[in-house]
């Protein structure tokens, strides 16, 4: 991982968040923005209602400034319309991707959204150059700049997947620390990004890059790391898991068991269940007593895997969701 990644990834969330609340993105001047989704929907739909306000302190600007909002609006995935000349699109797209206009950065973003859409192979070549970009409006601290970037990285996992691979780390870096954050229509829309990676990326490329996060100092990111973790794990299918080494992913669950935040806590019990199930498929085992059924059960395997009070813990919570089970049907 990057110096540059690390650096972000150590960033604390005080000091995003008070980034974050510096500048507003649909203004031409900065001013903090109000965290509540419907009022930023509000804004977007009758910019010229907004009264100059308070907001934790910090005065907003009159509503004389308001002049770029309008150009600047969420468009979701569905409702994006092609472009109208390709050819134009694609020599623009860097410039206005480097652009000082922050106007002019989300028109480029969502241009480079419907260009992977409609005409993907046309940034296949790109994608080295056009990635740094996206992750350089991912940083910035207006709101609406950043939200676009979000969007867009959503979109390009999902026309790009593994084409990304190599480029991943600084955008996982950054989707992870907004999805952390306290803002909430960032967070979501993070969050959302977050999902589709998993969705589009092979679990095979994407669980690696995941486990460093997994281990942050930040119990946020841990959280949207586990949770991403555990979404992968079962796109790998039984072989995938055997393959990957279910010894392996058990260490990472279990670690995650006692983690501090309840997000990770639940990915980790997730996570067990579904390596349960693939063990005791792969070795014949059901609730039937067989031969070998003490050496190759569950129990033992994790006994042996695992420090003791690891493997109790990992044993409780699976054997309470079996109980669960029975008791259900």
């Amino acid at each position: 991982m990057s110096g540059t990644a690390l650096r972000d990834l150590n960033a604390l969330p005080g000091s995003e968040r008070k980034n974050e609340s510096s500048s507003k993105g649909s203004f031409t001047k900065p001013y903090c923005e109000n965290t509540d989704e419907n009022v930023e929907k509000s804004r977007r739909k009758n910019p010229s209602s907004l009264v100059s306000t308070t907001v934790n302190g910090d005065e907003t600007v009159n509503p004389g400034a308001e002049v770029a909002n309008s150009e600047v609006e969420y468009i979701e995935s569905e409702n994006l319309s092609d472009v109208e000349d390709v050819e134009t699109s694609v020599k623009t797209l860097m410039a206005g991707l480097d652009s000082k206009d922050w106007v002019l950065v989300c028109e480029s973003l969502n241009n480079t959204r419907r260009l992977s859409i409609f005409h993907k192979e046309a940034l296949l070549d790109m994608l080295g150059e056009v990635i740094p970009l996206i992750v350089k409006a991912l940083k910035n601290p207006r709101s609406a700049l950043c939200k676009t970037a979000i969007m867009t990285s959503a979109d390009i996992f999902s026309a790009y997947n593994d084409h990304l691979i190599d480029s991943l780390d600084p955008l996982l870096v950054q989707l992870l620390l907004k999805a952390s954050q306290d803002k909430r229509f960032v967070c979501e829309a993070a969050e959302r990004a977050l999902v589709a990676m998993t969705t589009w990326i092979s679990p095979t490329l994407l669980l690696p890059k995941l486990e460093p996060y997994l281990k942050n100092r930040n119990p946020r990111i841990r959280a949207k790391a586990s949770m991403c973790f555990s979404r992968s794990v079962p796109r790998l299918g039984v072989e995938g898991i055997k393959s990957y080494g279910i010894d392996k992913l058990i260490l990472v669950a279990a670690s995650q068991l006692s983690d501090q935040l309840p997000e990770s806590r639940e990915a980790a019990r997730t996570l067990l269940l579904e390596l349960q199930t693939v063990y005791e498929k792969s070795h014949d085992l059901t609730p039937a007593i067989s031969e070998h059924s003490e050496l190759s059960s569950w129990e033992h395997f994790c006994q042996s895997k695992l420090s003791p009070l690891s493997a109790q813990a990992v044993l409780r919570v699976t054997n309470i969701a079996r109980e669960g089970l029975v008791l259900g049907s």
